[in-house]
């Protein structure tokens, strides 16, 4: 027999685990690129499936106005009742709203929330009504008074719109100024709540 034709056990052993080795190289290499690629299409796709929110806004100013009320001991028939007496803080906000989309934006509802150490105790933004009404029952706030937001305001897209909304908390001064956190909160329909933090100092009237 050939030197050339002759066949060792063991340089076929160390070639079919050279090939062996090479083959697996090569499927790690294919598995850590495909799996780099998957993870990029996934990455592109939740970017370009993001939409802007539809509203944004911002909290210009804000006060608040702690008062203690007492009933005047008459309902509303006139006729006589124990009086009571509670505390209110009024909390005022000067905001301005911009619609981002291109379709109407419809707000429903106006929310201010405050958390305090029992929970988180939320009020709705009066309407314009209720907020002249209010500069009636406490003259010593007119200065405050400002052009009022409504919440149930609709803004064409690309529409601006600011003004002032109002609302009450019963709760006392020392509640409030014990609180942990405070928001406001922009229902719209057919769109996701907007949510603002206040980045201006809180005045006390």
């Amino acid at each position: 027999m050939s030197l050339l034709q002759q066949n060792s056990p063991e340089l076929d052993d160390a070639a079919r685990g050279e090939e062996l080795t090479r083959g697996t190289s090569h499927v790690v290499l294919a598995t850590v690129t495909a799996t780099v690629l998957v993870t990029i299409a996934i990455v592109v796709y939740a970017l370009a499936s993001q939409k802007p929110l539809a509203a944004s806004g911002e909290i210009i100013q804000m006060w608040a106005h702690p008062v203690h009320n007492t009933t005047t001991g008459f309902d509303a028939n006139g006729a006589a009742m124990a009086k009571e007496s509670f505390d209110q803080v009024l909390v005022f906000a000067q905001i301005r709203l911009k619609n981002q989309s291109q379709t109407p934006l419809y707000l429903r509802s106006i929310q201010t929330n405050t958390t305090l150490d029992d929970a988180i105790h939320s009020s709705y933004a009066a309407s314009t009504p209720d907020y002249e009404r209010v500069f009636i029952a406490y003259p010593e706030l007119t200065a405050l008074r400002g052009t009022a937001l409504s919440p149930e305001v609709t803004l064409a897209p690309g529409q601006s719109q600011e003004g002032t909304i109002v609302s009450a908390f019963r709760i006392s001064k020392q509640q409030w100024d014990a609180r942990k956190d405070l928001n406001l909160t922009f229902n719209f329909r057919y769109q996701p709540s907007l949510v603002l933090t206040p980045h201006v100092a809180i005045t006390e009237q």
